[in-house]
C-alpha cells in the first residue's frame, strides 16, 4: 500500500477532507460522532499528517529566518542558539541564511525566490535590511527604526573598555576592530566610538598606524598585531573590538617577543568561552541572551502584528583578568660624568 493521505481517510470516515482537517486540527463546527470517526479512520490507516501541509493551509509556515554576515564566529553562533531555543519552544522552525555584504542581504528581501514564501518572519543579526520592507523583521546588535531589536549599549561598552586602560595609566594605545571608516551607527561603529570618545576625554588619541583592521577574526586579529608591532614604536595597550581578533593578537605578540601584560596590555570583546582560559581581560556581553531576546521579539510580532516596536537592551560588565596591568615604566639610562669618577644613573619615566 503507498502512502496514505487525507483523501483515504475521508473516504473511510464517509465525510469531505475539510472536515477531516477541522477534525483533526480540533477545530470547532465538527460534532462529536463526527469527530470520533475521523480520528478512529485516521488511527486505523496510521495516518499521520504532514506538518508543512497544514502549516501552509493555514497560511503560515511556522519557520523563522536568522540572517547573520558570519556563522562561523563563536558570537554568531550564540546568538544562533539563544534564538533556535525559543523558537523550539514557540513551534517555529529556524532558517539560517549568510548575508556576507549588501547585495546578500538585498537578494534576500527583495530576490526572485522570496523569502515570505517560506518563511513567516526575519531576526538579521548585526545587520539590517538594505531595501524598505514591510516583512516581519527584527534585528539582533544592530538597531534601525520602525523595527524591535535586541541590543547592547556598545557606545557605553567601548568606553568602559577605554576607561579600563587609562585608569591603567596606559596613554600609548592602539585599536583593533573592523573598518575605520564604517558607519559609525552600526554595531562596530558605535562601539568604536564610544572607545575613541572616551580617549579623547582622558587626553588620549590613537595614532592612525595603530588603528588597525582586524576582520573580527583570529587571522585578522593576528595580522594586526604583527602590523602594530613591526613599527618604530609600540602601544603599551590594546583593544580588540572582539575576543576572536584578540586571540590572534596574543600569538602575535608571543611570537614578537612582547610580554602580556608586562610590556603590552591587551583587552577584548565579548568573553569568549577561551577568554577564561588564556586570562584574557574583556567586556562582557551574553550573544545567547541577545538571541534569545530576539526571537521572544519576533513571536510577539508573530503573534500580534500589531504589537509596537520595542527595543530590548542586554547588559554589559567589565571582566578583568591576567592580561592587562598598569603602564610599564620605561626605563632611561642617564650618564653623568664628573671630573673624578664616572658616574651612572637609571630613572624611571
Amino acid at each position: 500500500m503507498g502512502r496514505v493521505t487525507i483523501d483515504d481517510v475521508a473516504r473511510r470516515a464517509r465525510v469531505s477532507v475539510a472536515t477531516v482537517s477541522r477534525a483533526l486540527r480540533g477545530l470547532p463546527n465538527v460534532s462529536p460522532h463526527t469527530r470520533e470517526r475521523v480520528l478512529t479512520a485516521a488511527r486505523e490507516l496510521d495516518y499521520h499528517p504532514d506538518p508543512n501541509a497544514s502549516r501552509l493551509a493555514a497560511g503560515k509556515t511556522r519557520t523563522v529566518a536568522m540572517a547573520v554576515p558570519s556563522p562561523s564566529l563563536w558570537y554568531s553562533g550564540q546568538v544562533v542558539a539563544g534564538a533556535e531555543a525559543v523558537l523550539s519552544a514557540s513551534g517555529y522552525d529556524l532558517m539560517l541564511f549568510v548575508v556576507a555584504d549588501a547585495a546578500s542581504r538585498r537578494r534576500l528581501l527583495a530576490g526572485p525566490d522570496r523569502l515570505g514564501k517560506r518563511v513567516d518572519g526575519l531576526i538579521m543579526v548585526d545587520c539590517a535590511p538594505d531595501v524598505p520592507t514591510d516583512f516581519p523583521l527584527v534585528t539582533v546588535g544592530a538597531e534601525i527604526d520602525g523595527h524591535s531589536c535586541a541590543v547592547i549599549d556598545n557606545r557605553a561598552a567601548g568606553a568602559m573598555a577605554a576607561r579600563h586602560l587609562l585608569e591603567l595609566g596606559h596613554r600609548e594605545i592602539g585599536l583593533i576592530g573592523g573598518d575605520p571608516d564604517v558607519d559609525p551607527a552600526s554595531t562596530q561603529g558605535l562601539r568604536r566610538t564610544g572607545f575613541l570618545d572616551a580617549l579623547v576625554q582622558g587626553g588620549v588619541s590613537v595614532p592612525r598606524r595603530w588603528d588597525r583592521d582586524g576582520g573580527f577574526s583570529v587571522v585578522g586579529g593576528y595580522e594586526a598585531m604583527a602590523e602594530m608591532l613591526a613599527g618604530p614604536d609600540r602601544p603599551t595597550a590594546v583593544f580588540a573590538m572582539s575576543d576572536d581578533m584578540a586571540f590572534g593578537a596574543l600569538r602575535a605578540a608571543a611570537e614578537a617577543g612582547v610580554s602580556v601584560p608586562d610590556e603590552l596590555s591587551l583587552i577584548g570583546f565579548d568573553d569568549h568561552a577561551i577568554a577564561f582560559t588564556v586570562g584574557l581581560t574583556t567586556v562582557r556581553q551574553d550573544p545567547e541572551a541577545l538571541g534569545a531576546g530576539g526571537a521572544h521579539l519576533l513571536v510577539e510580532l508573530l503573534e500580534d502584528p500589531a504589537t509596537p516596536p520595542r527595543r530590548v537592551e542586554e547588559p554589559t560588565e567589565l571582566v578583568p583578568r591576567e592580561s592587562t596591568a598598569p603602564r610599564p615604566r620605561k626605563m632611561t639610562l642617564h650618564l653623568a660624568e664628573d671630573r673624578g669618577a664616572g658616574e651612572s644613573r637609571v630613572e624611571g619615566v
